[in-house]
């Protein structure tokens, strides 16, 4: 019994060591992302960040649909198993050093370029007062001696880099204006691209608006409490009556789409990476499962994209609407870009009677793209 017992335990260990054990891919598939953690809800895990495709990876565990990755020394994430693809031929180097750099500008963009020996993992965030984008490539040790500064930059103030771990490398970029307008991280070869977004004009005339309105086709999201009306109907009759009132006012509208059609959020976000917008607005209608809850909010998931949320909300209050509050780190798909500032508005609760009034009425739909409107000028002449 003992002999039996031990070999159990020593199958076990074979087993779990098995399972552990390190190989090595790339990412793949359309918008491959990390998460920090296991934890999951009705929006997918918290994600740290979006991935070029063809990004080393270091398995270490596989749970459910994700694998674990072992990002450096101390620091591990998770990414999708659709978005892996193994590569048995790939050796891990004991370092990989940075090469130099390059702090540029063209006709519509400023850049920073650093030369690297892989494609390594990489993620980003938003610091303001002052503006900086901070980006940490893991797996990364300097051997940057040089980094050279053109004067087509229009955007960037300065750009310089930290080694906060022995395998953790940190991109630091100051902006010379208060608002973040978005910044774009791929790879071309093995040079990591970080695109910065200019300053657009701070007029509604000539803006490039994106709008989108939730849901669509088979994807009809909540319903009224009463009436039994869509969401994906009224998000769209919204949506409608922003796009006109934007083009009276000069502004550049794109919608993510005009009719009853079922877009998926990848093809949503990869349309709008394509049309590259100065703003982006989402529409949707709230629900919750208590009648009592009503009002309006805003969200935003970065916290250099705050400022518009709260000045949308600001105007939407003139409504007359409940504050449900403005909402940050919110893990909506439409929210996780980094390209553009965005901006998701919950007009009202559908599951709320008083609400799901207003949302019926013709008029409101109107106001509400007044408001938004009132709320984008707004957030442009606070950055004057």
């Amino acid at each position: 019994m003992r002999t039996f017992f031990l070999l159990v335990l020593s199958l076990l260990f074979l087993c779990k060591a098995h399972s552990q054990q390190a190989f090595y891919g790339r990412t793949t598939g359309r918008l491959p992302y990390l998460e920090y953690g296991l934890g999951d809800d009705r929006l997918g895990g918290a994600k740290m960040t979006y991935l070029d495709t063809n990004v080393l990876m270091k398995v270490t565990d596989s749970v459910g649909t994700d694998y674990k990755v072992q990002l450096s020394n101390h620091h591990v994430a998770y990414l999708p198993k659709q978005n892996f693809k193994g590569d048995t031929s790939i050796r891990l180097q004991p370092y990989y050093l940075t090469g130099s750099w390059r702090v540029w500008g063209d006709d519509q963009y400023d850049y920073v370029t650093v030369s690297l020996p892989e494609r390594l993992p990489y993620r980003s965030i938003q610091q303001i007062n002052p503006s900086r984008i901070v980006i940490d490539v893991f797996g990364a040790t300097s051997n940057t001696n040089w980094i050279t500064h053109l004067k087509t930059v229009k955007e960037i103030k300065s750009a310089w880099y930290e080694q906060i771990e022995n395998d953790i490398f940190r991109i630091n970029i100051e902006l010379k204006h208060q608002q973040h307008w978005g910044h774009f991280i791929y790879y071309k070869n093995n040079v990591l691209y970080i695109r910065i977004k200019r300053q657009p004009s701070l007029k509604v005339k000539r803006l490039k608006v994106a709008i989108d309105a939730g849901h669509g086709g088979t994807n009809s999201g909540a319903s009224g409490v009463t009436t039994k009306i869509l969401e994906k109907d009224y998000t769209l009759k919204m949506a409608k009556q922003l796009e006109k009132y934007l083009k009276r006012k000069g502004a550049e509208v794109y919608m993510t789409r005009s009719d009853d059609v079922d877009v998926s959020m990848i093809d949503r976000t990869l349309m709008l990476r394509e049309h590259d917008p100065d703003v982006m607005i989402s529409i949707h209608l709230n629900s919750s499962g208590n009648k009592t809850v009503k009002g309006t909010s805003t969200y935003y998931r970065y916290i250099g994209f705050k400022a518009l949320t709260e000045k949308v909300l600001d105007r939407m209050l003139d409504l007359k609407l409940n504050n449900f509050g403005n909402i940050g780190a919110f893990n909506f798909a439409l929210s996780g870009p980094t390209e553009y500032p965005n901006c998701l508005v919950e007009v009202a609760f559908l599951s709320n009677e008083e609400d799901e009034k207003r949302i019926l009425n013709e008029r409101f739909h109107k106001d509400v793209a007044k408001q938004i409107y009132k709320g984008i000028k707004d957030w442009l002449k606070s950055l004057d």
